[in-house]
């Protein structure tokens, strides 16, 4: 592959080499919580900050780890996640956002994605379509136990993942509205939870370079409850995500460390 950095081994999007993260890495879209999550580790140093990627690493419980930001959708997402495999990483966590969509789910609950629906582009670059995008167990139910630990309402299944953040809150307005709307009516028939945007491409990419992947999100709002007349909170504290993803971590070192 061309070499686009000018510096041998050095990352081309995230400006990192081997030896600058953990294997152990959190990854929120969101760059300005990368220095939010990095608080939790000991000794945290500032390691990159190019475009939509921030870098930080440090220790938690004497295991270095990382935080990287990825940006908005799949393609850059992917891109992260490839580049940090490339400096010895291998456990993952997506720390995000999402919008409910089963009406059970409401704003300020945690949502543990087993399984993400591919309706975006970049995986179908990786995979054909009939192969699906799951998260890593292991990875999954450490994210479940922290939820449990914390005392967290959480949730557990499916999530719908998009390229158009307008596409699924305006579909109407699309060209293309009479398949929007009918694939979303059927995501919700099938019981889908959320809405999100990067868990397809990295379940997918995670599953070709043979790394873990899991995903853990604060639900938002729920637009299906605001339309069926329900409460519908609207929470944007992701504190809660966050410590659930770190808990998490503690779980998979310390399992990881017993394994060995």
């Amino acid at each position: 592959m061309q070499k686009y950095s000018g510096e041998e081994g050095l990352q081309y999007h995230l400006v990192i080499k081997k030896g600058d993260v953990g294997r152990y890495v959190i990854m929120p879209g969101d760059p300005k919580r990368c220095k939010k999550i990095a608080a939790y580790f000991e000794d945290a140093k500032l390691i990159a900050d190019n475009r939509e990627y921030i870098t930080y690493t440090g220790f938690l419980d004497g295991e270095k780890v990382s935080v990287t930001s990825t940006g908005i959708g799949g393609p850059s997402a992917s891109i992260a996640l490839e580049e940090l495999v490339n400096c010895g990483a291998d456990t993952f966590i997506r720390v995000g956002t999402c919008g409910g969509m089963d009406i059970n789910v409401k704003g300020g609950d945690i949502v543990v994605a087993t399984g993400a629906i591919r309706m975006e582009g970049t995986s179908k670059e990786y995979a054909p379509i009939e192969f699906p995008a799951v998260s890593n167990l292991n990875v999954t139910n450490a994210l479940v136990k922290a939820a449990k630990n914390l005392n967290y309402n959480y949730h557990t299944g499916v999530v719908e993942c998009k390229d158009a953040f307008y596409g699924q809150h305006e579909p109407e307005t699309k060209p293309v509205s009479y398949e929007l709307m009918n694939k979303w009516d059927a995501w919700l028939r099938m019981g889908c939870l959320a809405s999100e945007m990067e868990s397809a491409a990295l379940f997918i990419v995670g599953a070709h370079k043979r790394v873990r992947v899991g995903s853990n999100f604060l639900v938002v709002a729920n637009q299906e409850r605001q339309k069926k007349g329900l409460d519908n909170p609207i929470v944007h504290d992701t504190d809660s995500a966050i410590k659930v993803g770190i808990e998490a971590l503690r779980i998979l070192i310390k399992e990881d460390k017993s394994n060995k």
